[in-house]
């Protein structure tokens, strides 16, 4: 496109906030649609009484030169986690291995995981290209411009809506919502075919909080490292959220399945998982405290075990583009890289 263009992007999380300031910096006009009420995607958090709670992406490495260029536009929001040693532990919760090089940086937005997402639509937000809490259900040609394309939405707040007029349409949301979305809209059959090879599991979350343990006293409360991977059949990922940069210091902790237990137990009522997850944390921290605050999350879409392969998916012709970090794996980087060059080829 060597013109200004109207561009819809449909999810508001990294891939799509990445790829929206790429094309407005080109100079279009983009419209995001969010079927949230923020931005960010499985760049989540929590707010609790006991604090905050980043029950999605953990933390990020930055390895590709354009991703790092991008976080030096906000070192306000991003800092270095302590947790650079990421252990690995062995079913009953004993260190057996050091997982990443001392050298990576764990970087951490601050003051909660959503702040990197918020900072960067910021923009966007202000000058009201955003449409929260609207679920895109149909794309189809534009009824007064055959050329152009329409989105047809439902919403909490007025129900029913069309969005007409946009010159191309880019889809920046999980791969099980791009291809029901594609499928409804008997759309490309091609890139349905395409996203279709990726394969995402599920994960469950579990948020616990004990604020009868006052850091910086963590002797009296549990392990002394503060993140680890760990290799029980429950547990996959654990993470003392206090520990983080810019976190109140309550003891925080917040626990993510295995891929194998996540999908055994996809059906589960979160009661019932929450009881195992908890058993699972006991057995692996040596924590038996009562934890004042407890609660899970289900991630439908959280990581991705077979990614496509490709960047992006552009169709100049039709107008039409797909992005998103299961195209080529699942971490922070490579939404942003994926969003980043859909916009590159758009642009």
């Amino acid at each position: 496109m060597t013109t200004p263009h109207h561009i819809a992007i449909v999810g508001a999380g990294m891939a799509g906030i990445a790829c929206a300031r790429t094309l407005v910096q080109a100079g279009h006009h983009v419209t995001l649609f969010e079927k949230s009420a923020s931005v960010g995607g499985r760049m989540a958090s929590r707010q609790t009484p006991f604090g905050s709670f980043d029950f999605g992406a953990q933390y990020f490495t930055a390895r590709d030169a354009r991703f790092i260029r991008a976080l030096q536009t906000a070192l306000s929001v991003c800092k270095p986690w302590s947790a650079n040693t990421v252990r690995v532990l062995d079913a009953q919760g004993r260190v057996t291995e050091s997982d990443l090089p001392a050298q990576e940086a764990h970087w951490v937005p601050a003051p909660t995981m959503d702040a990197l997402p918020k900072h960067w639509a910021a923009p966007l937000v202000s000058s009201g290209n955003v449409e929260f809490e609207t679920h895109v259900t149909r794309i189809e040609r534009d009824a007064v411009h055959p050329k152009k394309w329409q989105l047809r939405t439902s919403g909490a707040q007025d129900g029913q809506h069309v969005f007409s007029g946009f010159d191309a349409v880019l889809l920046a949301i999980t791969s099980g919502q791009c291809l029901r979305l594609l499928e409804t809209s008997e759309l490309l059959p091609t890139f349905q075919k395409t996203v279709a090879q990726a394969k995402v599991s599920p994960c469950w979350t579990l948020m616990l909080a004990f604020p009868q343990a006052a850091q910086p006293t963590l002797s009296s409360l549990g392990p002394q490292w503060n993140a680890a991977r760990s290799t029980h059949h429950r547990i996959a990922w654990l993470a003392r959220e206090s520990s983080k940069p810019q976190r109140l210091s309550v003891e925080r902790w917040t626990v993510q399945a295995s891929v194998a237990w996540s999908h055994e137990h996809f059906e589960d009522d979160a009661p019932r998982v929450q009881a195992k997850l908890l058993k699972a944390f006991t057995e692996v921290t040596g924590i038996r405290a009562e934890p004042s605050h407890a609660e899970v999350k289900l991630w439908r879409s959280a990581q991705t075990t077979q990614p496509v392969g490709k960047t992006h998916l552009w169709d100049a012709k039709a107008g039409v583009g797909v992005c998103g970090d299961y195209l080529t794996g699942y971490r922070v980087e490579d939404a942003f890289v994926s969003g980043l060059e859909l916009a590159l080829a758009v642009a």
